[in-house]
């Protein structure tokens, strides 16, 4: 999978286009949206794994503005929860891939949802944090 989550064009679903959305809102930074976005950060490896199974470092290409450390912390939490399965191949060097479980599939509807919701009410939010 080449290219950033931000660069790719949507799927049918339109996760990856809402979530471009959110993150173009002006002003986006040090803003309610910006906190609503982190917290969809803990599932955007789940977005990611949605377009299919990828090795650890191609995720942390897709998310370059997340730590190896944050990205490691996330998977083993969204492993733990079953919305993430890691499937690690006895070669040398290891080989560890990730990929979206059934659980994680299902999850997806209300995630777009959420990001569409957020994407259409941000200038809501922003301007009742003015107030």
């Amino acid at each position: 999978m080449g290219g950033h989550l931000l660069e790719r064009e949507a799927d049918d679903d339109g996760s990856v286009e809402a979530y471009t959305k959110l993150q173009e809102q002006e002003p986006f930074v040090g803003s309610g949206m910006h906190e609503i976005v982190i917290a969809l950060g803990l599932l955007v490896p789940v977005v990611i794994l949605y377009e299919g199974t990828m090795r650890f470092n191609d995720l942390g290409r897709d998310m370059s503005d997340c730590s190896q450390k944050m990205l490691s912390q996330t998977l083993k939490r969204l492993e733990q929860i079953g919305l993430v399965a890691r499937q690690v191949y006895p070669e040398v060097p290891p080989r560890v891939e990730y990929s979206i479980t059934e659980l994680g599939k299902s999850l997806m509807p209300h995630v777009i949802g959420l990001m569409e919701w957020a994407t259409q009410n941000f200038e809501n939010i922003v301007r009742d944090e003015d107030d």
